[in-house]
């Protein structure tokens, strides 16, 4: 990470419960503008809980959320992508009726951008993901589970201009398939260095050359590797 690079994403002494139940615990990470961040940690280990809480899709306990500097912990979840975040969730969440393309253009008209603009993110998503193109007509219902990693991955991008948190990405992926990923992730970061990336997942050795960081989160709290 270059030094002096300011913090994109912040948790700065988060906790927060799931019905009750505590799940993150005073919590403090930083994600650089730019930085390419892994969270490793266990299945229930609070992963999914960092990142829902990032995206404003979780009410705390304390602490604060910050984006860019500024307080977000208020802003509602819809906002996060009108600052220019993007998330793609473990489970992808795609619309089964809608094509590839329909899936990934559907932020951008949530935003309400302009076909113009909408045209020039999904070419620029299309020139790091090419594969996506040849799938962009294809109805997601009938996409593998590494086919709709990849098109949750192109529609974060659709409005992640300033960060992308991508939850257990590999997840699932044959090796094949989990080194094509890695490839998207690596042309990502050198056509756009100043995006931030944040990654979870188990296994932390899948995710070793492709960051510069990695903490691990252990029963809700979180420590450098």
């Amino acid at each position: 990470m270059a030094d002096g690079a300011g913090t994109m994403l912040e948790l700065d002494g988060v906790s927060a419960d799931i019905a009750g139940v505590p799940v993150l615990r005073e919590v403090h990470l930083r994600v650089p503008a730019g930085g390419r961040v892994a969270l490793i940690g266990r299945n229930g280990a609070g992963k999914t809980t960092t990142l829902r809480t990032l995206m404003g899709l979780l009410p705390l306990r304390q602490g604060r959320v910050l984006i860019d500097g500024s307080d977000a912990t208020a802003a509602p979840a819809h906002h996060r992508p009108r600052m220019g975040i993007g998330y793609a969730p473990e489970e992808r969440r795609l619309f089964g009726s809608f094509s590839v393309r329909e899936n990934m253009v559907l932020p951008a008209e949530v935003l309400r951008l302009t076909a113009a603009e909408t045209r020039r993110r999904l070419d620029s998503v299309f020139e790091l993901l090419p594969e996506l193109k040849d799938l962009a007509p294809r109805r997601a219902a009938g996409l593998s589970g590494g086919q709709g990693k990849m098109v949750a991955l192109g529609r974060a991008l659709m409005v992640g201009t300033r960060a992308v948190l991508l939850d257990e990405p590999f997840q699932g992926l044959a090796p094949a398939l989990a080194q094509r990923y890695a490839e998207a992730l690596k042309r990502l970061h050198l056509a756009l260095p100043d995006v931030a990336i944040l990654i979870t997942e188990s296994n932390p050795e899948l995710l070793r050359p492709l960051v510069e960081a990695t903490f691990v989160i252990e029963r809700g709290e979180i420590a450098p590797a």
